[in-house]
């Protein structure tokens, strides 16, 4: 299958929508469709019109990892080949933080392995009741090295410890619980209630939104005495921005 058409990208209005296209393999990662992925991402990035982007899987479910090619490509590779392989999902994950507009994972069905470092990785979790996610790599004698950076920042220490090294899987309401996870929607009503929570992002000022993303991470490892100056350094970007203006403006006037 081509890179082509294992991720469909579509344009609604402000809403960018990303459709992991493997259903009949669980939309397991490989090579076409982590390239496929990471085209689709820079188009959303460089196209201003798009205020979000939402993720989501053909068929049942959002992402099972990766698939059995690719792992039976890390067994056969040589060092070189297997480090290659590997910057090329890293670059996925950075890409998703440092895209302009919010990213949202829509998951239905499981999310495990790499599917859900994928969905841990956006800026947004929602999530269908009956989904699942887990982190089974362990059970495989395999290490998930580098969705451990984004679910150490997404979860407690301990919590993150008991997932990457059980390999189970768990709910969608522990995942909520945990904080995996931003909402829980019913399965039958999940694609108009994801659509509804979305576009509310088409009411925000987009510059703002992006300001706001970039320094929230940008502030990850920095003591709190630089966070701040990062601060001072984004709210004077904010203030002389078109939107700041605009928006000052049409507040004053409604006085």
């Amino acid at each position: 299958m081509a890179a082509a058409e294992t991720v469909l990208y579509t344009m609604s209005d402000s809403l960018a929508r990303i459709t992991l296209n493997r259903p009949d393999k669980r939309n397991a990662l490989n090579d076409e469709l982590i390239a496929g992925l990471k085209r689709a991402l820079r188009r959303a990035h460089d196209d201003h019109d798009v205020k979000a982007v939402i993720i989501s899987g053909a068929g049942p479910d959002f992402c099972s990892g990766a698939d059995l090619s690719a792992l039976q490509k890390i067994a056969t590779a040589s060092v070189a080949e297997n480090l290659e392989d590997a910057r090329s999902l890293m670059e996925v994950f950075t890409l998703i933080r440092s895209l302009r507009p919010p990213v949202i994972a829509a998951v239905k069905g499981r999310a495990l392995a790499g599917g859900c470092g994928l969905a841990s990785a956006c800026d947004l979790v929602l999530a269908a009741r009956s989904s699942r996610f887990g982190y089974p790599e362990v059970r495989i004698g395999f290490v998930p090295a580098m969705v451990m950076a984004i679910l150490r920042r997404n979860i407690s220490e301990k919590r993150a410890f008991e997932l990457l090294t059980l390999g189970r899987e768990i709910t969608s309401e522990e995942a909520f619980a945990l904080g995996l996870v931003n909402r829980l929607i019913d399965d039958e009503a999940f694609e108009d209630e994801v659509d509804a929570f979305v576009e509310q992002f088409a009411r925000t000022s987009s510059s703002a939104v992006a300001l706001t993303k970039r320094l929230l991470y940008q502030t990850d490892a920095m003591s709190f005495e630089d966070a701040l100056h990062c601060g001072v350094d984004t709210n004077v970007t904010a203030r002389l921005s078109e939107d700041c203006r605009k928006g000052i403006e049409r507040f004053l006037n409604k006085k």
